[in-house]
């Protein structure tokens, strides 16, 4: 980099050109939604049969490459942003380097060399004649450094010491310039695609690493905006993003999604598009490296003799070596890339109906994802920002990444039957699985801590909802617990504010607190179900349920508890969603604001012995 190729360069021509990339971007995002949400959610709402289903795939292919084109153009937009700051600073360096040098005197050299006039006290009657230097080695070497101090102070031309000082300002800003080339030049080459009409995961892969890239090179860039509030609340969060610009909220979405996707009271909008390329490029990542992993030895089991001549059956010594070697990533990776499917499995069912009379379902929003130990999995049917009626729905034990298909149905099932009874008015149901849930059933399930260790990233979410609403109206919202799931609602109301209008439990182990007073809610809207076969209220009572001083263990099965019981027509511990079920249509009712029309079961009698 010389003076006049840093002279001549113009930085706005970068960012006019990032601001065409990143128009670009928005466009493919437009048709990617377009694609995805209007055009085949039309199709699966109306048409059936081989060809809808040949179109189908031909239309998620498409909207896959928009999503690609959308992620790699925000890329390149905020790499030349990156580059155009950097470049920038450097020129600001050289020009004010430059001014100083003319405005005392000296003349620059094309190759940063400064020719310094005489000037000086009078020796031997002349004064001391001017003469011309070059940027040294000073800064980046203490020897030189204090050399050159020595000779500045022994110059009898006070010129000698500034022209010294501006050529090391004009080669600091030059190599500046230089190094940034240099560091930009590979990142920005990396952002090719491949040339063929097919989004691999190897292409997401790549797009992982090419941001990484640049966000590597752009650390000073990323720094000089505006950085998010350090352990912010939900308002905190949304005032951040509000006072962003455009440029500056690409930049964020496209270096660090993993962050934004994670920020509570950001419009949904926004976190779902974070998070859909965390899930692109996180499954693409785990199917290349399961695929690099030897598959599991065909002989898993065999026999051996036992005590008593009877055989025994155990894993073969070839299976056990190999189950040392990758057994527990592969198991991870396999059950991750599950879950994935399943997120993305609801994704492609957006417009299908169950039949004629029902709705298509409505757009989904990924509002929360990490495949990390057991993963995290947030998605909403509908906007929750526009909804007047909101339900959160909060999984029990076991719950995790790669069996998010069934508290999706769940949720699903009940958007439909809310829709049906919300006289017209937007419902939006939304999968929290935003915690670590007990994965065993003895050994976890009994222990609080993990409803305490969520609660707190559970009240975030609910304030978070209530910061991002857009609607005329505040809305109406629902929180439902299942089995473990309530008892982590109990936490979140007993250690904080429980943002909610309604509290529904289903097969409850407990709450941790004796009332339903205690929820945080309105009195008279805590519901309950229970239905026959569940087992959990009474087994899980002793461990959840919540007790005063001196009284019993209580669960919100209890009638002391003081909750409305719900009827229910469904059997065991999982049937509360089933279709059609009255256990289901209750719910619904409530997250409707029908709280008139739930069905209630009778009082149970109580009977007094008198002489």
């Amino acid at each position: 980099m010389d003076i006049a190729t840093l002279k001549a360069l113009k930085p706005s021509e970068y960012e006019e050109a990032a601001d065409g990339y990143r128009a670009t971007s928005e466009m493919a995002s437009t048709a990617k939604d377009t694609v995805e949400n209007q055009i085949s959610a039309g199709i699966r709402n109306q048409l059936k049969g081989e060809t809808a289903d040949a179109a189908l795939r031909e239309l998620k292919e498409l909207g896959e490459n928009f999503h690609y084109v959308q992620t790699e153009c925000a890329l390149v937009s905020t790499a030349l942003n990156g580059f155009a700051y950097d470049m920038a600073a450097a020129k600001r360096k050289l020009e004010a380097a430059l001014a100083d040098a003319e405005a005392a005197g000296c003349t620059v050299g094309a190759d940063g060399s400064v020719t310094f006039p005489a000037g000086g006290t009078e020796v031997d009657g002349k004064v001391p004649e001017g003469g011309t230097v070059s940027p040294s080695t000073s800064l980046t070497d203490p020897t030189a450094n204090a050399i050159e101090q020595q000779a500045i102070h022994q110059h009898p031309n006070p010129n000698f010491g500034k022209a010294i000082g501006f050529a090391n300002r004009i080669g600091d800003a030059l190599k500046e310039a230089t190094d940034a080339d240099a560091k930009w030049a590979p990142k920005l080459r990396a952002l090719k695609a491949d040339d063929d009409l097919v989004v691999s995961d190897r292409d997401w892969s790549d797009a992982r690493s090419d941001q990484d890239g640049v966000n590597e090179a752009g650390k000073k860039y990323l720094d000089s905006l505006p950085q998010p509030p350090q352990d912010g609340s939900p308002k905190d969060n949304a005032a951040w993003w509000k006072n962003l610009s455009d440029e500056e909220r690409a930049a964020w979405l496209s270096l660090r999604p993993d962050a934004v996707g994670k920020l509570d009271g950001l419009p949904s909008t926004v976190r779902d598009e974070a998070n859909r390329i965390v899930l692109d490029e996180t499954r693409a990542r785990y199917q290349l490296e399961l695929n690099s992993i030897p598959k599991p030895p065909v002989n898993e089991w065999t026999y051996i003799a036992g005590y008593g001549g009877w055989a025994s059956k155990v894993h073969t010594d070839e299976w056990m070596d190999w189950y040392k070697q990758y057994g527990e990533r592969y198991d991870h990776l396999t059950k991750s890339l599950k879950g994935m499917q399943s997120i993305q499995d609801r994704f492609d069912a957006t417009g299908k109906a169950t039949d004629k009379d029902h709705k298509g379902l409505p757009e989904a929003y990924l509002l929360g994802f990490s495949a990390e130990g057991n993963g995290r999995a947030i998605i909403a049917n509908g906007d929750p920002d526009t909804a007047r009626h909101q339900a959160v729905y909060v999984p029990g034990t076991t719950s995790n990444l790669s069996n998010i298909s069934g508290n999706i149905d769940r949720m699903t099932a009940t958007w439909r039957v809310a829709t049906d009874e919300a006289d017209g008015q937007p419902v939006s149901t939304i999968t929290w699985l935003g915690y670590d849930a007990p994965q065993d059933i003895v050994k976890d399930s009994p222990f609080r801590h993990y409803a305490d260790d969520g609660a707190p990233a559970f009240n975030r979410f609910l304030d978070g909802l209530e910061t991002s609403h857009t609607g005329e109206a505040p809305p109406h919202r629902t929180v439902i617990g299942h089995s473990y799931g309530t008892t982590l609602v109990g936490s979140a109301a007993d250690h904080g504010t429980l943002n909610a209008d309604d509290v529904v439990t289903a097969g409850s182990p407990g709450v941790t607190v004796p009332k339903a007073e205690q929820l945080d809610v309105p009195k008279g809207h805590v519901w309950n179900e229970e239905a026959d076969g569940d087992v959990v209220p009474d087994i899980g009572r002793f461990g959840h349920g919540g007790t005063d001083w001196d009284g019993p263990w209580t669960v919100p099965s209890d009638e002391r508890f003081g909750a409305n019981q719900m009827t229910t027509d469904t059997k065991g511990h999982s049937g509360y969603w089933d279709e059609g079920s009255d256990s289901l249509l209750n719910q619904a009712l409530v997250v409707a604001g029908h709280t008139e029309d739930v069905k209630l079961k009778e009082p149970t009698p109580t009977w007094k012995y008198t002489r």
